[in-house]
């Protein structure tokens, strides 16, 4: 009885589709919580370093947001963020690696959220 339980589990384990996560790099706006991203998108006016520097000191923390060169993996867009004159994407995204003068180095996966300007035209 206990072969074909352990056949019936391997079974439908070699059923189950593999999944395959796409790990991208680059330069990117991250914040530890979807209110600091609002916060961002409500205060952004073309200077990044301002919008950042005012999240990070309502927060009280130095990196709340901030730009960084790092590998992560994307999820599912959460939703969009608007201001007056810009729209962008809410994105979660766990961080894989940092990227350092001797080349990109693991890290400890932390799970952000990152924010990807997008173009809207009136129509």
């Amino acid at each position: 009885m206990k072969i074909a339980r352990y056949l019936a589990l391997l079974f439908l384990l070699n059923c189950v589709p593999a999944r395959a996560y796409e790990v991208e790099i680059g330069s990117v706006l991250v914040c530890d919580t979807q209110k600091q991203v609002e916060r961002f998108v409500q205060i952004f006016d073309q200077n990044l370093e301002a919008a950042i520097s005012i999240v990070n000191t309502e927060e009280n923390s130095p990196t709340a947001c901030a730009m960084v060169d790092i590998a992560y993996v994307q999820g599912r867009q959460l939703g969009m963020a608007r201001s007056t004159s810009h729209t962008f994407k809410i994105i979660p995204v766990v961080v894989v690696a940092t990227n350092t003068p001797s080349g990109y180095r693991p890290v400890e996966p932390t799970p952000s959220l990152m924010l990807v300007e997008i173009r809207e035209f009136a129509v």
